[in-house]
């Protein structure tokens, strides 16, 4: 849930060109994330919490010059699919977890989700409500 992605986004600069990709870098770390180079090569790559990466792809569509941005939206709206558990919250997970499962034990829901046993509680009361 807490950990850092990281989504590959070869040959960034060819297809979005050089500018663009210092924009791209800004508007990331204004999201906490990190948009470089992956050592000396062509190829770069976003690192971030998942939610931060998403977001940061969300403003990246919303600009009114999107296209030039839409291999990166592309290859990172991809990438987000596979880690799908990541982009919802914590809370909101438990109580899904709750919900599909009435007899789910707090420690099996620790075990699943890394959480403490304060947030598991909160969590089976919130869905019972």
């Amino acid at each position: 849930m807490h950990d850092d992605i990281s989504i590959p986004l070869p040959s960034l600069i060819h297809r979005i060109g050089r500018e663009a990709a210092k924009r791209a870098q800004a508007m990331a770390l204004k999201h906490g994330c990190e948009l470089k180079r992956i050592r000396r090569s062509r190829n770069w790559s976003i690192t971030g919490q998942a939610i931060a990466i998403q977001s940061c792809c969300a403003e990246l569509t919303a600009l009114s010059d999107a296209a030039e941005f839409s291999f990166m939206i592309k290859k990172i709206d991809i990438a987000l699919l596979q880690h799908a558990d990541k982009l919802e919250p914590l809370s909101a997970k438990l109580v899904r977890l709750i919900n599909q499962n009435p007899a789910i034990t707090l420690g099996e829901l620790m075990q699943q989700t890394q959480c403490s046993i304060s947030e598991a509680r909160l969590a089976r009361f919130e869905a019972e409500l």
